[in-house]
């Protein structure tokens, strides 16, 4: 090297220290503040998840990388799109609820689908994480990394489970953001009807506010068991998600809270009763189906539009969909 290069590179590198770029939080740092600066914190990081309510034209961008295993070639990108309304069904302080609701169809003819759930827990002591197969566990989050972070619970269209995540939320370069840990999930239906060689993701999940919106952002490893049967994990292949929540309501908003409407009495027994199972066995076992989700989601789903056709009351649909919870629940788990 000679001497103009190494002075070039020595001016470059002291041009460098002088940016004052903040380094990212590590996910597995204590977070250290005064009770102001506390409490300041805890409000601005409410008002950070209640913004992601609302009505939303939803892009969905999932792409395939970087292949991990030899001779794997990846999925092409695909991209799709939709409508949701994002509801809070329950705010206490320390939680928050986000019901998503996507709109299908026309406006002289819309579906109402119960999309995914989102639960907010200020300091959890533990979350409902995805073990693998039909498995999920609490799973104690560490003492010393509870205070000022949030959990994220996202549940499945029927209220079930689907992975559970830990972060702090954050301002770092004036964009605000919260980032989880690294979390564990079932393949989702556009993988799992595919029978695909992985059978679950292992990723870091960000959901950052927009000036319009917010995005949901992945970072997803793509795993498989190793064929040696030592129960190791082979990463297959790199996936990229981008879901983008733009604020719209030029579509029937009207459907979606009539669906709400007539149906939340009975998503809400859902809700209680899965909980209630997850409490009592220490996490949670149901058979799963590749299509649906839970092996019970489509009837869980049906049992809904009939209330809202007016076809069943909601009485009867909620006893109907508490036993089938706890049938498929006890089978799961070796029961009668």
């Amino acid at each position: 090297m000679n001497r103009l290069t190494k002075t070039f590179l020595a001016s470059g590198l002291a041009a460098l220290a002088l940016v004052a770029v903040p380094a990212p939080a590590l996910a597995d740092d204590p977070i250290i503040r005064t009770d102001d600066a506390a409490k300041a914190a805890f409000e601005a990081d409410r008002e950070a998840i209640l913004a992601m309510a609302g009505d939303f034209k939803v892009t969905f961008d999932m792409q395939e990388s970087t292949p991990w295993m030899e001779d794997y070639e990846p999925l092409d990108r695909k991209i799709s799109g939709g409508y949701e309304s994002v509801r809070v069904i329950e705010d206490t302080g320390t939680r928050i609820v986000l019901q998503h609701l996507l709109v299908t169809g026309d406006d002289a003819n819309p579906y109402v689908v119960k999309h995914w759930r989102q639960d907010w827990q200020y300091e959890p002591e533990k979350i409902l994480a995805y073990a693998g197969g039909d498995s999920w566990e609490w799973t104690a989050v560490p003492d010393k990394l509870r205070k000022g972070r949030w959990s994220q619970t996202v549940y499945q269209v029927d209220d079930s489970p689907r992975y559970a995540g830990w972060g702090q939320w954050e301002t770092t370069l004036g964009v605000k953001r919260w980032r989880s840990n690294w979390t564990t999930r079932p393949l989702a239906r556009r993988d799992a009807i595919r029978n695909p060689v992985y059978d679950r993701y292992v990723g870091i999940n960000r959901h950052q506010l927009t000036p319009n919106g917010w995005i949901h952002w992945q970072d997803n490893t793509k795993l498989m068991p190793a064929k040696d049967g030592s129960g190791e994990l082979v990463p297959v292949v790199q996936e990229y998600v981008l879901n983008t929540y733009e604020r719209f309501d030029g579509y029937n908003v009207a459907a979606a809270e009539d669906y709400w409407a007539k149906t939340k009495a009975y998503w809400d027994a859902v809700r209680g009763k899965w909980d209630e199972v997850a409490e009592a066995n220490g996490g949670l076992r149901i058979e799963q189906e590749p299509g649906a989700g839970t092996a019970i989601a489509n009837e869980l789903l049906i049992l809904a539009d009939l209330i809202k056709a007016g076809k069943e009351s909601p009485e009867a649909a909620r006893d109907k969909a508490l036993a089938m919870i706890a049938e498929g629940t006890a089978t799961a788990n070796g029961g009668d």
